[in-house]
């Protein structure tokens, strides 16, 4: 599987006639290059899929973005894949630089009040329309609960969030996370016509079907992994990943800690794995 650490890539890209990338200015372990945001359409409004974390250069490039690509000056309608603060953090910081817009996404209340914005809420199979494209809000939990991806119907092109990633593999957080449902959105993700995947980070994907058979393997592999970790005696989840990502940079190794939980859970919920917790309150897994 390959990885986005220390990769880079530039701060604006136009990936197509009607898709133009603009990274968040937030490199770093678990970002990549940075958030992909992207501005969708053939017209001087165009839509803007996600806002990056709030980094106060971003507004600037934004407009860089819109006068170089777009002949504009301000975007249209805001869209949200996930409210994770690198996604949605800089929505606030644009609707004072440009002025009120709609902020549309899959309504998550408990966190979206953090924000204390005004949003639309998009249902699954909601459809958004801009001058040239023509989007279609699918409802992929497992990442995030609120998690939307946008079908572009012009391309056949789904832009994916958190669910895919141009490189590596997304974490599956305890809060909002399920691994059982992102198996199943990986699975209708497959189920769709696609020419090709506009990620979060990283860069574009031009062969879907082999990138989400990718993922659903690894997902496999891993839960083969952690069952065998178990076997071998390794029944907590710091041991488990001090084995399974033994390769893998140890900054990354809390992150890799929720998957390895997300995945004992799902487990779990199956039958096939159980918890337990020893004299000292430390939890332990099982197989059943």
């Amino acid at each position: 599987m390959d990885s986005m650490w220390g990769m880079s890539l530039p701060d604006i890209e136009r990936w197509s006639r009607r898709v133009v990338a603009v990274r968040g200015l937030n490199p770093g372990p678990f970002t990549g290059p940075g958030t992909n945001t992207y501005l969708i359409g053939n017209g001087r409004r165009p839509l803007l899929l996600d806002t990056g974390i709030g980094v106060d250069g971003y507004p600037p490039l934004l407009e860089r973005a819109l006068r170089e690509e777009c002949g504009s000056d301000a975007p249209g309608d805001l869209l949200i894949t996930h409210v994770h603060p690198d996604h949605m953090g800089g929505a606030p910081a644009l609707l004072r630089h440009f002025g009120a817009r709609r902020v549309a996404k899959f309504p998550w209340p408990a966190r979206d009040e953090r924000f204390e914005i005004q949003l639309t809420p998009l249902a699954d199979g909601a459809e958004i329309r801009a001058d040239g494209v023509s989007l279609r809000a699918i409802h992929m939990p497992g990442h995030a609960q609120d998690h939307l991806c946008f079908y572009l119907e012009e391309e056949a092109a789904l832009f994916t969030g958190d669910v895919v990633l141009g490189a590596g593999t997304t974490v599956i957080p305890l809060e909002g996370g399920d691994m059982t449902l992102y198996l199943d959105s990986l699975r209708r993700i497959l189920e769709l016509d696609l020419a090709r995947i506009y990620p979060g980070h990283g860069p574009l994907i031009d062969d879907p079907r082999a990138k989400i058979e990718e993922y659903l393997q690894h997902r496999e592999q891993r839960e083969t992994q952690i069952m065998e970790a178990i076997h071998a005696g390794l029944t907590s989840v710091e041991r488990m990943v001090e084995k399974i990502y033994r390769e893998t940079p140890r900054a990354l190794h809390p992150a890799a800690a929720q998957s390895v939980l997300s995945h004992l859970k799902k487990l779990e919920r199956e039958g096939r794995a159980a918890r337990s917790m020893d004299a000292a309150g430390e939890e332990h897994w099982g197989l059943t």
